[in-house]
């Protein structure tokens, strides 16, 4: 149930704009449980979320961080204990249905996002149509009128046209009818929807999914200097990184919160965990390395207000308050049989048209020993089709390739459907195709690696996740032992530990590798050099990490 309660807010009356008392709580999660039939997803969760605090939520793949954010806006009754938020608090959530806007004006659905100035409005309309207006009208317009004017309705349409043009919407789409922006446009027509009109509480659920790098970085921005309370699950660990002061871990039933961003809880759990298992080292010595961890975290520098009020969060923390994660990461690491020669690979004036529209032109490099080259470019097909011509899939129109004679190659396509589908195989007899061991202990102790253990092992192929296919074609790569790696959007449809992981591999991998991703961090850890491919179709070249090179183009 939701129902309001106030502690301390100082806000103007009828408006949406709010001073926040140090302290009061917009958010109050009390004894929250939740069952799907025979199973618990969270069992007696309690917590408080306050003004002026991003929190972001964490946990592995179906573990309901979704389905919490959802309890949290309303969405979803709980089976036990209840959600309060804040009297008068205006609760905004990003929508989900890219299709439900289509037949409304750009400019008009971002103003939806505050219902109630968006009621009157249309009220205000109808009266001032009417050919002639009664007494009773007049008065009720005279009502409006005022409640408009302390909603800041006079500024409605610049302030949702500045969220546009931030997003990146121009403003010669903003009076287009929804229906006919792409798919990433409409995303950001909902993202600015949700930010509109200075909501109290913000509820974000993967809100950097298709967007640029710019939108991204204004976004962070906008969070970072927003006032009331953040709450969003994402993917991208550079973004969490970048906004959170809080983690909300769904681990197990129980949901735990956590002061710092995403790199700071991992790594103090990690070390705690360490702290837990290590029996030759003395636990004071344990004790000693958390103690520098945190105090190296929170002197970290940085210039933002988010950074600032997380700093002085973790100069509070004790040593009590690190625990260590009980999640589970799979094993993630790729040993190159023999090491590559001096010829790796040449590509020279490669062309290529597709449906009429040409995506590469004359496009000319050479790979380098130590190389790891991220792919990048605002149509992400061309790097596919980039790929599937180096791997022997796809013809160009003009132009050569070659491979050194020393090298041996391990791909990862974008659509691994033809390995599964139709394929009547389990898990252990699925990975001995491409196995030299062919022994099942081998194979099961390789996919306990990977969590398919026990009974896991045996499940079928062609009923997999997305995720858990994923984690069945990075095994099939390991196994190769091949001394380069092309990997085409290798983090999709994984959770954050298996990022992470997979992260962790790729960057500890000692030959060369060819990537794509949108992975900020991903990219930033593993890539010492940027191959851009231009609408036009030719290339940028940059020897340099990500984040140099988007500074060096002004994107940061």
């Amino acid at each position: 149930m939701i129902y309001g309660i106030i502690r301390g807010v100082y806000l103007k009356l009828g408006t949406t704009y709010y001073k926040y008392k140090e302290g009061i709580e917009l958010i109050n999660v009390s004894n929250v449980s939740l069952r799907f039939g025979a199973r618990k997803l969270f069992d007696d969760v309690s917590l408080k979320f306050t003004p002026g605090n991003c929190y972001g939520v964490i946990g592995a793949n179906g573990a309901g961080k979704s389905t919490f954010l959802r309890i949290l806006s309303g969405d979803l009754e709980p089976n036990t204990g209840e959600v309060s938020i804040g009297k008068d608090m205006r609760l905004s959530v990003l929508k989900q249905d890219h299709y439900e806007y289509d037949d409304k004006q750009v400019l008009e659905t971002v103003i939806m996002g505050n219902e109630r100035l968006y009621e009157i409005m249309k009220e205000k309309d109808e009266i001032y149509s009417k050919a002639e207006m009664t007494d009773a009208d007049g008065m009720r317009a005279s009502e409006l009128e005022c409640e408009f004017a302390e909603l800041d309705g006079w500024e409605a349409e610049s302030e949702a046209s500045s969220l546009l043009q931030g997003l990146g919407i121009t403003t010669d789409l903003h009076e287009k009818l929804v229906a006919d922006l792409t798919g990433s446009e409409k995303v950001k027509v909902l993202l600015a929807q949700a930010l509109f009109g200075k909501p109290g509480i913000l509820i974000l659920d993967e809100p950097t999914n298709h967007l640029d790098i710019k939108s991204i970085n204004w976004l962070e921005e906008f969070l970072i200097n927003f006032e009331g309370t953040v709450i969003v699950v994402s993917h991208d660990r550079h973004f969490l990184n970048k906004v959170c002061t809080h983690m909300c871990d769904v681990d197990f039933g129980k949901i735990k919160l956590y002061v710092g961003n995403y790199d700071f809880w991992y790594e103090s759990s990690q070390l705690a965990m360490q702290l837990m298992k290590d029996q030759n080292k003395k636990k004071e010595e344990k004790i000693k390395d958390l103690q520098e961890f945190v105090a190296r975290f929170s002197a970290n520098a940085s210039k933002s207000k988010q950074a600032t009020s997380r700093k002085k969060l973790l100069e509070k923390i004790t040593l009590d308050d690190i625990q260590p994660s009980t999640r589970k990461y799979p094993y993630v690491g790729f040993k190159p049989e023999r090491e590559v020669g001096n010829d790796i690979l040449i590509v020279e004036n490669l062309s290529k048209t597709i449906d009429g529209v040409k995506v590469l032109d004359n496009v000319s490099f050479r790979v380098s020993k130590d190389d790891k080259i991220v792919f990048i470019g605002e149509n992400e097909i061309v790097n596919t089709v980039l790929f599937k011509i180096i791997m022997g899939e796809m013809e160009p129109d003009s132009g050569t390739f070659k491979w050194g004679i020393t090298i041996t190659k391990a791909y990862f396509p974008k659509d691994n459907s033809e390995f599964f589908n139709d394929v009547d195989l389990n898990l252990v007899d699925w990975l001995r195709q491409f196995s030299d061991e062919k022994t099942e202990s081998y194979l099961r102790g390789f996919l306990g690696r990977m969590l398919f253990s026990g009974e896991e092992a045996l499940k079928e192929a062609k009923v997999l996740s997305g995720g858990e296919k994923v984690r069945c074609m990075l095994s099939r790569m390991m196994l190769s032992s091949a001394n380069v790696l092309i990997l085409d959007h290798p983090t999709n449809h994984l959770d954050l530990e298996s990022i992470t992981a997979v992260n962790n591999g790729l960057r500890d991998y000692k030959s060369n590798i060819l990537f794509t991703s949108h992975d900020h961090q991903f990219i930033d850890t593993i890539a010492n050099r940027i191959i851009e491919i231009l609408p036009t179709g030719g290339i940028i070249d940059k020897r340099m990490s990500y984040d140099e090179y988007l500074e060096s183009m002004n994107l940061q």
